[in-house]
């Protein structure tokens, strides 16, 4: 009887997906029209049918993007329940009415809370005491109850602890409008000030805000301008202008509150400016002069700064300090001397204490030096893929430190880590409800592949006991690759409905990030950017080959730059896989790099090239996915975009689609999602964005025949 209602169910499952099928092949997929326009660069000529599409307000663009829309609707309306139920099954591990651990500055108690059923947090705060009556600061689900989209940002209390300026964005163009609230009467102030990053820093007398503007085009960082409460921000005073196109600038206040720091940066150089926080009518004093490919950071303690720094050809970085009267590069001595197997990635100070964060062998280590000396350790974790680095930690004069600790298969922990006694307590560590959860039921590993030129590429995997390693599970293969960013192995809630359905789970670390240092980085990019591409394939055929997976079973992610590295691998080696979810993608590389009207363009030179000279032009063209669309087989594909994205703009992956739909040789699925209400980061509400997630998941879960 059990056999026969296998069968049963077996012809039930196949019945179904053979009417699903016969089903998408009567729903039409949008073709796009094709409007021939020629790109000349350095005598040689591109052909984009599909450059029409950069009209965001262009009522064909809008018709367009709603179709494939419309398309994606269909193709996956059989998914739709599914959907749903890994929504709320996602959404039932996470805890509803949760709150952050409080951190306390100038004598209040800072708390970030979220109550059941809401999609957005409360800012509240105690003063001196926990046990104090709360005052709530924002509840942003009232804020953003007329809005599709809300982003509140850049909360900055007066040094008083009277005012709080914030930015608000309600487009998703991460262009804020900031504004001012009174914390005694409630009341918001008048002046509002537009086009911000959002972000903004009070000078020590609670009037003066300093704060960064946009270029309204470009959307690049490029202006620091003082306000002074109660005036017009039209007549607002311009402090410095950052004139260099490949540069952007920020402002912020020292831990010790006792400067204003003006920050220049691009992609690998940096420069600063600095002004006694208690005398905002005086003049910014250049820190260091830039230097081409010098990049430093400061921090300031007593009477000195220190730098973290590669001056020196120091590739991985170096601590550095220098006298507060004197901070040119000829007075700067070294504290940490540069290590070649040891990546210095930032410091924390305390009045007692230096903290250090820092990378080895592609792990996390805090290491904890005494300022007289007499102690220094590090601390102790015992993972073999882990993520841990220091929290907020905004109190000076304390011993303890907090940090945040995960792992593939541990959840979230804050820790409270008393540096003198060595004593450490977890203030809290993230919950996983629903009662399903035991991470001894998972596994996690590094493994090592080698790439066509030898290189060891690190790879973290994690996946539920009992899952068969015979090459017949599915995979998902996650990497980024870019910027020097690293994806380190992180715990995700969210994904256990991947992993408790079969699913293995791979984070490739793959060369375009720091994972193993400055050179990781520095070997996958400019003339190097083809690395991360190798390697991400190189990584998936070591798991075919380790009986991992199946190209059958193998599915790749990624998105931004990561939905670039997309575009390479599908045009690259298509048919290792059978599904790909690029998100947001940057895939029009070439004319978005020739384009600097466009935002960032001009700060990424540093990055891709500067297709302005002819040898990046043709690398670029090389590998940029749109360039390399051919007529031949492609994977399943789902890729999303956001039409207010201010990153990469929606008309990269939605041209790049409907070149797909032109050339490509198969009847495999191909779907474009535009979330018309959203930008770079998807939807607002922590809730709204899990919608997002569960689409994704069902999109792999419906290739892999599983629909519960």
């Amino acid at each position: 009887m059990k056999r026969l209602l296998v069968f049963l169910l077996g012809c039930i499952t196949f019945a179904t997906a053979q009417n699903n099928t016969e089903l998408k092949k009567d729903i039409k997929a949008p073709i796009a029209k094709k409007i021939a326009k020629e790109l000349e660069k350095h005598g040689d000529v591109r052909i984009d049918n599909y450059f029409w599409m950069n009209q965001r307000e262009d009522p064909e663009v809008i018709s367009y993007l709603e179709a494939e829309n419309d398309y994606n609707d269909k193709m996956t309306s059989h998914t739709k329940a599914f959907q749903a139920e890994l929504f709320e099954e996602m959404k039932s591990r996470i805890k509803e009415d949760d709150k952050s651990v409080p951190y306390k500055l100038n004598g209040y108690w800072y708390i970030t809370r979220f109550e059941k059923g809401f999609d957005y947090p409360i800012y509240s705060r105690k003063k001196e005491s926990l046990e104090a009556p709360e005052e709530i600061m924002f509840n942003v689900n009232k804020m953003a109850e007329d809005f599709e989209y809300y982003s509140l940002g850049g909360l900055n209390v007066s040094p008083d602890n009277k005012l709080v300026a914030f930015g608000t964005d309600t487009v998703s163009r991460r262009k804020y409008t900031i504004r001012i609230k009174n914390l005694e009467t409630g009341e918001i102030y008048k002046e509002e000030i537009k086009n911000t990053t959002g972000g903004s820093t009070w000078a020590n007398d609670n009037k003066t805000l300093y704060y960064t503007k946009k270029d309204p085009q470009t959307l690049r960082s490029f202006r620091i301008y003082k306000h002074i409460l109660g005036t017009d921000p039209g007549e607002d005073q311009l402090v410095y202008e950052e004139e260099d196109e490949t540069f952007n600038t920020y402002v912020y206040k020292s831990k010790s509150r006792e400067y204003i720091i003006i920050g220049s940066h691009s992609t690998l150089t940096t420069e600063y400016r600095f002004l006694d926080a208690n005398k905002p009518d005086g003049d910014f004093q250049v820190f260091q002069p830039r230097v081409r490919g010098l990049e430093y950071s400061i921090s300031h303690f007593g009477d000195n700064f220190y730098v973290v720094t590669n001056k020196d050809k120091a590739t991985n970085f170096k601590l550095m300090k220098t006298p507060v009267n004197n901070t040119g590069m000829d007075n700067w001595v070294d504290v940490i001397p540069h290590r070649e197997d040891f990546l210095l990635e930032d410091i924390d100070i305390f009045k007692e204490y230096l903290v250090v964060s820092e990378r080895t062998n592609g792990l996390n280590k805090i290491r904890v030096i005494k300022w007289d000396g007499s102690k220094e350790f590090y601390i102790p974790f015992d993972n073999e893929t882990y993520t841990a680095y220091t929290s907020i930690n905004p109190d000076f004069e304390t011993d303890l430190l907090r940090y945040t600790y995960n792992s593939l298969t541990t959840p979230t922990s804050v820790v409270g880590y008393n540096m003198k006694t060595g004593d450490k307590k977890v203030l809290k560590e993230q919950e996983v409800l629903g009662g399903k959860f035991d991470k001894n039921n998972y596994i996690s590993e590094r493994r090592w592949a080698t790439a066509k030129d030898g290189t060891k590429i690190p790879v973290s995997l994690v996946y539920r006991k009992g899952t068969k390693l015979d090459g017949s599970s599915p995979l998902l293969q996650y990497a980024y690759g870019s910027y020097g960013s690293t994806i380190d192995p992180y715990f995700s809630s969210v994904r256990l409905s991947l992993l408790d359905r079969g699913f293995i789970y791979a984070i490739a670390h793959i060369r375009g990030g720091e994972y193993l240092g400055r050179e990781w980085y520095e070997n996958g990019k400019l003339f190097s950017k083809k690395n991360t591409f190798t390697d991400f394939i190189d990584v998936s055929e070591f798991l075919i080959k380790e009986n991992y997976t199946s190209s059958n079973h193998l599915y790749a992610m990624g998105g931004s730059a990561g939905g670039l590295l997309m575009g390479a691998i599908v045009n690259m080696a298509p048919n290792l896989y059978n599904g790909v979810i690029s998100a947001v993608p940057f895939v029009d590389v070439v004319t978005t790099m020739l384009d600097d009207s466009i935002p960032l363009t001009t700060g990424e030179y540093d990055e891709w090239g500067n297709p302005n000279s002819p040898e990046y032009y043709e690398y670029m063209k090389s590998y940029s996915p749109y360039d390399n669309v051919v007529a031949q087989d492609y994977p399943n594909m789902l890729v999303t975009t956001g039409l207010h994205d201010s990153q990469v703009q929606y008309w990269e992956p939605a041209k790049w689609v409907a070149k797909l739909r032109e050339y490509k040789t198969d009847d495999n699925i191909l779907l474009l999602h535009t979330n018309m209400d959203a930008g770079h980061g998807g939807a607002s509400g922590r809730f709204e964005a899990l919608k997002e997630v569960a689409e994704e998941y069902a999109f792999l879960l419906d290739l892999e025949g599983i629909n519960q």
